[in-house]
């Protein structure tokens, strides 16, 4: 839409013709009539430009609220209210450096990381995070990478994962103390979606096969049997992305869509089936997912898109609906632990030089500029 002229807004008839009766006549365009908003402005009328500031770019120190319009984007832009938002902060540094280790834990004061892998070997360590540093505590029985983690940091389930030479379908069971393996998974697989609130009670979705493809089946932990439950609805099948929330209100997002495409796929379970709703922004495998249920959930880290599949500092915030690009973590990293809230999340391990760093996510500490057109 190409420059305002104040004061024929009221000559334009419904139907998009000019009224005659001053003078004027003609038909304006349809695209122009249609669309009501202030996106691909070159020039503002001075009663607007004196209320909303035409920048080039975004303003240097915006207030929440603020209102502005982007003359490098012809977008009208918006500060997010902080509040509702979040920001990562450095932690605590992992005692043994690894990536694709499983986690449990409620929040980024309390939890949990085990097993691992580091081209190889795998790892049995096991280490608890009080929110400052991370200790050294008993090992799993198996070493394992690549495996699935839930539950909190008294209970939790390590389920699945890579062990020398091939996937397993091994589960072991945490008591705040030590490990017990349990009763297995009905198929072994690695990179499985998880979900659950503790070790009597977790789902264990999508994954890799032996035979290196993936599954759509769904199995459901109820503290002695898995039971298969219904699949996901991705004919094309997928693993190793992020899961979170319960076995009655639970979420999957991103990973791998057979044979190697990474995808921005959001499924939603609420107990019985899973639904297709909005996808990721970004495409993404090997993310970490937190949040309390379906309607709420943060994804972050992970390899991106090809040709390069580089690590990520993506951090996307789930309202129930859709997905909002957030505050991104300081280091780009893939196949990270990770588990919390959209209020109180962490980061630990993963691909970078050290595999050590741990972020902490906490809500209200950063904010969000979001186009209103």
């Amino acid at each position: 839409m190409g420059a305002i002229t104040r004061g024929i807004a009221n000559n334009i008839l419904g139907n998009g013709a000019v009224d005659a009766t001053d003078a004027l006549s003609g038909t304006i365009p349809a695209t122009n009539i249609g669309n009501p908003s202030l996106a691909n402005l070159t020039t503002f009328p001075p009663s607007v430009d004196a209320g909303i500031p035409q920048v080039a770019g975004d303003p240097p120190a915006p207030s929440d609220g603020d209102v502005w319009y982007n003359t490098n984007t012809y977008k009208l832009r918006v500060r997010g209210v902080s509040a509702a938002l979040g920001a990562w902060a450095s932690g605590g540094n992992l005692n043994t450096g690894r990536n694709n280790l499983g986690s449990a834990g409620v929040n980024n004061t309390s939890a949990l990381v085990f097993g691992g892998y580091n081209d190889p070997p795998y790892f049995t360590n096991t280490e608890s995070y009080n929110g400052t540093s991370w200790t050294e505590v008993n090992d799993l029985n198996t070493a394992v990478g690549i495996n699935a983690g839930t539950g909190t940091q008294t209970s939790a389930l390590s389920m699945g994962g890579e062990q020398s030479p091939g996937n397993t379908a091994q589960v072991e069971s945490w008591n705040g103390t030590s490990w017990t393996t349990i009763t297995s998974l009905n198929a072994a697989r690695r990179d499985v979606w998880p979900a659950g609130s503790d070790n009597t009670s977790a789902l264990a979705t999508g994954g890799r096969t032996p035979a290196a493809v993936g599954t759509r089946a769904c199995e459901q932990w109820n503290g002695s049997t898995w039971t298969e439950v219904n699949d996901i609805n991705d004919t094309k099948t997928r693993y190793g992305g992020a899961g979170n929330g319960t076995v009655t209100s639970a979420l999957i997002s991103g990973g791998y869509s057979v044979p190697t495409t990474r995808t921005t796929d959001t499924e939603s379970w609420n107990g019985t089936s899973w639904t297709e709703v909005n996808d990721l922004n970004n495409v993404v495998s090997g993310n970490q997912g937190a949040g309390a249920d379906n309607t709420s959930a943060l994804s972050y880290g992970g390899s991106g898109a090809a040709p390069t599949y580089s690590p990520t500092t993506q951090t996307e915030l789930w309202n129930g609906t859709s997905w909002t690009v957030t505050s991104s973590l300081s280091t780009a990293i893939s196949g990270n632990a990770g588990t919390g809230t959209t209020s109180s999340a962490f980061s630990a391990g993963g691909n970078t030089p050290t595999k050590v760093e741990t972020e902490e996510w906490n809500a209200g500490a950063g904010n969000l500029d979001v186009d209103l057109a």
